[in-house]
């Protein structure tokens, strides 16, 4: 009976001794907090006063700005301390703060308006002035305790071993007094840490109240958690049931973090289903009930994103879809192109050199010759139209050669004047190509059949990460998609690659056509493809 009530205690003495440990740990760093805000306080007041004083007077001239623009940067370090040593120490769990900016290309006092007129810069100054003061008091509390227990602890050893005489008050210091005051010691050493712990709370409320900005109403859930749980960089990532992955707020499959790395994820569940993940710190798993409270809380709000997030991770699917299907389509243009150029074309090639043979062998016979010109005559525009048609399907020119070369090879082409403005660095992917390519193949010949035009410019440059091309001419305008001019299908080439098209053609002052289409998009997905 005594070895069996031995073995169940033995796991409580030893949860009893870890907490005793990490009651100790935790009141040692409280009392370092405490030691450290002394000199530090003091420096505070320095470097803040000093500043005042400085500023106020070299203020009138010009050496002065430069030193209060130096001073803020200095105090904006030392809160940003304040913060490591309160999360170190007590736990505060305040998010880093964010940086002091400041523009470079203004002059001393616009740079030294605007980082003054920081909000967050001021609530950092006011902890850094009452460090000091409310330190001073937390110390003067805990060192009153703290004393007190000494002295009764060291009155009480010397009443034991008679090494002191003489009285404790109106009581003699004796064996009997050692003792009573040996106990005596006992509680107000829990008096000493319970000072110590009320101070550390103070301390800690004080630092969160300055150092925590207040996110407005309506903030996102990931930077609600990313304050409350003192990581800003924690991430979320959301789970589509029916593809059973995590994906982003803009739907792009995320991968939680391996065992072992510097980053962890905590489950997220609501009325039985999972919701998201919260990909944090991997020190946070330290205190999971933090997590687990912080994602109990925030489930509602997740959950309502997570339908946001599943909702763009469909759209991102159709939409690369669109660019698998444009890619597959402009594949197949091209392998009908090679087929029609290694194929029938070459055929046709071959009759022709056959029939200047035939005509060779044929002399002097003037109505077999008439028939082989005749049949060469229709061989020709065969030939042509079977050229024109591969044109239409896919240039080879834009496959070999590039976007830059096939449009200046359109212009040149072209029954009237038309100038080439191109400015391309580098070749767009092979879907935005063949796009580009048919919206000004399409552009000019409209302006061939209905503008009546004289002349006409095609452009094509990058702008950011949209590829635009512009076809423009100086006919009577007045194009309207309705009228079947492909304007329409224009748009829908355009719209398959997340792009836009523009049409501008006011009555009588020509037409421009304007296609926007992204370009790096689709080279990442291309890119993830391969």
């Amino acid at each position: 009976m005594s070895a069996s009530a031995d073995a169940t205690s033995a796991p409580e003495i030893l949860l009893r001794a870890t907490e005793r440990e990490l009651r100790t740990e935790r009141f040692l760093r409280e009392l370092a907090y405490i030691v450290l805000g002394l000199p530090l306080g003091a420096l505070y007041l320095v470097l803040v006063f000093g500043g005042v004083v400085l500023g106020g007077l070299l203020g009138a001239v010009w050496i002065g700005l430069p030193i209060v623009l130096a001073l803020s940067a200095v105090l904006w370090r030392c809160a940003r301390l304040e913060r490591r040593l309160a999360n170190r120490l007590l736990d505060a769990r305040i998010s880093p703060l964010p940086p002091l900016r400041a523009r470079a290309e203004g002059g001393a006092w616009e740079r030294t308006r605007e980082r003054l007129s920081s909000r967050a810069f001021w609530r950092g100054v006011t902890l850094l002035v009452a460090r000091f003061p409310v330190t001073v008091v937390a110390a003067g509390c805990t060192g009153i305790a703290g004393a007190a227990t000494g002295a009764l602890l060291v009155l009480g050893v010397e009443g034991l071993t008679g090494a002191r005489s003489g009285y404790f008050g109106p009581f003699a210091i004796d064996p009997g007094l050692g003792i009573v005051l040996c106990l005596l010691a006992v509680p107000m050493g829990v008096l000493t840490v319970a000072v110590a712990d009320g101070a550390a709370v103070v301390l800690r409320a004080l630092a969160r109240l300055l150092l925590v900005s207040s996110l407005p109403a309506g903030a996102p859930v990931r930077e609600m958690l990313a304050q409350s749980l003192g990581d800003r960089s924690l991430a979320i990532a959301y789970w589509v049931g029916d593809r059973e992955v995590f994906v982003d707020e803009r739907g792009h499959y995320v991968p939680l973090p391996e065992a072992g790395s510097d980053r962890a994820w905590t489950a997220v569940d609501y009325e039985g289903r999972r919701v998201a993940a919260i990909i944090h710190d991997a020190s946070l798993e330290a205190s999971p009930e933090l997590v687990q409270a912080a994602a109990a809380a925030a489930s509602l709000a997740l959950d309502n994103e997570r339908l946001k997030a599943d909702l763009r991770s469909r759209v991102e699917e159709l939409r690369a879809s669109r660019v698998r299907l444009v890619e597959a389509s402009n594949a197949a243009r091209r392998r009908v192109e090679r087929d029609l150029h290694d194929g029938a074309q070459q055929q046709l090639v071959a009759m022709a050199v056959e029939l200047r043979l035939l005509r060779n062998r044929l002399g002097d016979r003037p109505e077999a010759t008439e028939l082989v010109d005749r049949i060469e005559d229709k061989l020709r525009a065969a030939l042509e139209e079977l050229r024109e048609l591969a044109r239409g399907i896919h240039p080879g020119i834009l496959t070999d050669r590039g976007l830059e070369p096939a449009l200046e090879s359109l212009a040149a082409s072209a029954p009237l004047p038309v100038a080439c403005e191109i400015e391309l660095a580098w070749r767009p992917p092979a879907s935005v190509e063949a796009v580009a390519y048919f919206v000004i193949a399409e552009a000019l010949t409209n302006v061939l059949k209905y503008a009546q035009a004289t002349e006409a410019t095609i452009r094509a440059r990058y702008d950011g990460e949209d590829l635009v091309v512009e076809a423009e001419d100086d006919g009577i305008g007045g194009a309207d998609e309705a009228k079947g001019t492909g304007l329409q299908g224009l748009r829908d080439r355009v719209g398959a690659l997340d792009g836009t098209i523009k049409v501008v053609s006011p009555q009588g002052r020509g037409t421009l056509v304007q296609a926007r289409i992204p370009w790096r998009s689709v080279d990442e997905f291309l890119g993830g493809l391969a």
